[in-house]
């Protein structure tokens, strides 16, 4: 039986995997492409998690495509609507009959000989799985940096004892009722600040448990000056202007976090007093003891929590947990928390590149040990993309201009007949660095899974979109570093 052979075999058709294809077609439009999803549907994040309140936590200006334009009034979207916007783009654009779904990709040899990967998967059907084989001469993975099997969850003593239901958000159903009910909701993340306001709008009450605090900012839901552009300019004008006005803000407020850790935070925590009042305990609840941006900032649009907090709705404990009871949840200081409900926004497991295990020529590949290259490709890895986006900004982003240098790439590649590209790393006084600078816990446990970056260009990893949008939509292909044959 012959194998099925594509140009380019994208895995993943969420968010950035539908816009890699979206640039695909209009940049290699003779290049023919499969997507291989291993869910039933597309949208990836966006339809995996169902838990009230989903949003985006960055404005839908930078997190939107850059080629098509984000027209709601609202700037900070919820899941459904984002959901929308990704199905919309792969329907207008016919990306739909490029899906396998139900095909998990489980692994990927590349031959230097043939110059092609051949890539092993696993289709599902009925409850049956078969294998299922594919070749490509270019694989480009779009498949998501945390396992959708399973979400973190610490290991809290006496969780057997507790009489009510335990859930992670990442697996939220239909059928949790938290009406009328105490619920805790361990975390203070990004997750937990969006659950914590909509569940207490039917909830008795709601505590937000935290280990210590996280830096949170209110914004307005709506960006007016965007909503006034689209009705005076035409439309993908205003939302070209209203995105480069998003990121030149991102990018200030960043520098002005980690130059000037001091006032930042001082600004921050006004924007928290605002919202809660002069006699709020912020100190205890919401100072941080690590500066802004070492950790993501999580945004509360319109000051929803701050909102449920003033209104009694909602309360905020800092505190450790020392064990779960039949009843609720015992404090390392002694306090008791009663509980119908807990939910454990505790955080992601990370994997590398999907959890796709590579190897070249029959050798297995060590991501740890292979460094970044221009933080999309990978030392010693041919032909072979990844899509990773910012952690300080809107991941889309990135990966917007990362399928862009993909497709130059191509172009490049077909112009001059090569075949195979491959980053070549030599030992000139480049050292290796961690894949991010960020101590975020579900960062800091993963770590050791992901590529390493180089201490300078091009194996640096930029968490800058003006240095990346010079390098990677202007810079040369041909640089010397990239291997070509």
């Amino acid at each position: 039986m012959s194998t099925e052979h594509v140009d380019v075999l994208i895995v993943g058709a969420g968010l950035s995997g539908i816009g890699a294809a979206r640039h695909l077609q209009m940049r290699c439009p003779d290049r023919r492409f499969a997507i291989f999803e291993g869910r039933n549907c597309l949208g990836g994040t966006w339809d995996l998690f169902r838990y009230p309140g989903i949003r985006s936590d960055s404005d839908m200006h930078t997190l939107g495509y850059s080629f098509k334009p984000w027209e709601e009034a609202k700037a900070i979207a919820d899941g459904p609507s984002i959901l929308q916007y990704v199905q919309e783009t792969a329907t207008e654009n016919g990306i739909e009959r490029h899906i396998r779904f139900n095909h998990r990709v489980l692994s990927a040899d590349w031959s230097r000989c043939d110059a092609c990967w051949t890539v092993h998967a696993e289709r599902e059907s009925d409850g049956v799985r078969e294998p299922v084989t594919i070749t490509c001469h270019f694989l480009f993975l779009c498949a998501g940096y945390y396992s959708y099997a399973a979400g973190f969850t610490p290991d809290f003593p006496g969780a057997r004892r507790f009489q009510g239901r335990v859930v992670h958000p990442q697996f939220w159903t239909q059928d949790i009722d938290y009406a009328g009910k105490q619920v805790v909701v361990i975390g203070s993340g990004a997750t937990a600040v969006t659950l914590v306001p909509e569940l207490a709008k039917q909830a008795a009450h709601v505590v937000m448990l935290q280990r210590s605090p996280t830096y949170v900012v209110s914004q307005p839901a709506e960006d007016a000056l965007a909503n006034s552009m689209r009705r005076h300019l035409p439309s993908m004008l205003a939302y070209r202007l209203t995105r480069w006005k998003r990121v030149l803000q991102g990018l200030l407020i960043f520098r002005l976090c980690r130059q000037q850790p001091a006032f930042a935070k001082k600004m921050m925590l006004r924007n928290v007093r605002a919202g809660l009042g002069p006699d709020y305990d912020l100190q205890t609840h919401f100072t941080p003891s690590y500066n802004p941006w070492e950790q993501r900032v999580c945004l509360v649009p319109d000051g929803d929590l701050f909102k449920a907090i003033k209104s009694d709705r909602v309360s905020v404990v800092t505190d450790h947990v020392e064990t779960f009871t039949e009843t609720g949840i015992t404090l390392r200081s002694g306090a008791s928390i009663p509980a119908d409900l807990i939910v454990t926004a505790t955080g992601l497991n990370l994997q590398a590149l999907g959890g796709v295990r590579l190897s070249v020529d029959g050798k297995a590949v060590d991501l740890s040990k292979t460094l970044n290259y221009k933080g999309v490709m990978f030392s010693g890895v041919p032909n072979l993309a990844s899509c990773f986006g910012y952690t300080n900004a809107a991941w889309t982003l990135k990966c917007d201009l990362i399928c862009r240098y993909v497709c130059r790439l191509l172009e490049y590649m077909q112009r001059h007949q090569f075949r195979q590209c491959t980053p070549r790393s030599t030992d000139d006084g480049v050292s290796a660095e961690p894949w991010v600078d960020f101590s975020s816990g579900y960062f800091a446990r993963s770590l050791h899974l992901f590529p390493k970056q180089g201490s300078r260009a091009p194996w640096k990893l930029n968490q800058n979109y003006l240095r990346d949008f010079r390098q990677l939509r202007f810079g040369k292909i041909a640089d010397g570093v990239l291997e070509f044959a």
